[in-house]
């Protein structure tokens, strides 16, 4: 009976610090992927670490402007799923903005993409992007400059960013 006591307790342990690790692991996981709402009351109460993104040059009225973060590394930089939080309006001819939430201070980079005709693709001869920094894009790099080039530290606090867009 003492024994059959202990190896209850040692499944329950067990059981217990599996749950544990679940908790520890899900949010690491829950970092990706996040579409959230263009909330700008964020960025102008303080309220960090955040991006304040300010997308000049949106050609038409027509259409979504998707505004996605990632972390400044080689292994997220523009890697399909690995953005952190994804902000998606209809678009607006002129100057948009937008704040975006990070996980913490650190080095990030933002890509903004107006996909003209709504159709979730990317149409290369009519949509158009920006990303930090204004990286030059041509024809060697895709149109897809290194996360050396996107990247830009937040703190603690709000980073206000601009980016101009281009269009084919």
């Amino acid at each position: 009976m003492h024994m059959t006591s202990t190896t209850s307790r040692l499944s329950i342990s067990t059981v217990a610090l599996g749950a544990l690790a679940m908790s520890l692991a899900v949010p690491a996981q829950a970092q990706y992927r996040q579409t959230i709402g263009n909330n700008l009351n964020q960025c102008r109460s303080g309220g960090g670490p955040a991006v304040l993104v300010t997308v000049d040059g949106i050609k038409e009225s027509r259409g979504k402007i998707r505004v996605q973060s990632y972390r400044a590394t080689a292994a997220d930089w523009l890697k399909k799923g690995r953005w952190i939080n994804r902000i998606e309006a209809s678009a607006r001819a002129g100057t948009m903005t937008f704040c975006v939430p990070v996980p913490a201070a650190g080095s990030y980079g933002i890509a903004v993409r107006h996909d003209l005709n709504g159709n979730g693709d990317t149409d290369l001869s009519s949509d158009g992007g920006g990303m930090s920094n204004n990286p030059s894009i041509n024809i060697f790099n895709l149109g897809k400059p290194s996360h050396t080039k996107t990247a830009f530290a937040v703190g603690s606090g709000v980073k206000s960013i601009r980016i101009g867009m281009r269009y084919m």
